[in-house]
């Protein structure tokens, strides 16, 4: 996971397409008063490296009927299935996030699910065949925000 050096224009493309991942290349050229074909070469190039990872559509999972956000503190009987945790918990649909964490749990997980009683069934029927020691289940009523990590203070090459 090491840091990369990024140069100013690298910069202002990663602050222009995080603002809309939509946003045509060739206005991001003009922009930056570059080409085109060097905003191609610079997105490949970012995408190589690993800093951008695609761009997505973002579903508002409440308007599809999930009405039941909650965050699962998991703690496995047997900490060395860890991995196959994780392989068993990718093949549930309703986890849409799966963390690594020190503290109190072995892992930390996100779910929709459609009400309470299907995340009841989920946590009974999907969860604990797992090989939970315990979890402890945290319900949210609702985010207060969302945001995308500010292109800011990354290191510059040529600043």
């Amino acid at each position: 996971m090491g840091q990369h050096n990024l140069d100013s224009l690298d910069k202002k493309i990663l602050r222009m397409i995080a603002e809309d991942a939509r946003v045509a290349f060739l206005e991001v050229a003009r922009a930056c008063n570059v080409s085109g074909a060097a905003i191609h070469q610079r997105i490949q190039k970012l995408t190589n490296l690993g800093i951008l990872k695609g761009s997505q559509f973002i579903i508002d999972p409440e308007k599809i009927g999930y009405e039941t956000c909650a965050y699962i503190g998991l703690n496995l009987k047997d900490p060395s299935a860890f991995d196959n945790v994780v392989e068993e918990l990718r093949k549930i649909p309703e986890v849409v996030e799966c963390h690594y964490t020190t503290g109190d749990y072995d892992m930390f997980i996100k779910i929709y699910a459609l009400n309470n009683h299907h995340l009841l069934n989920i946590i009974h029927d999907k969860l604990q065949p797992l090989g939970l020691s315990r979890s402890e289940t945290i319900i949210s009523f609702g985010s207060a925000f969302t945001r995308r990590l500010p292109i800011v203070d990354l290191p510059i090459e040529d600043e």
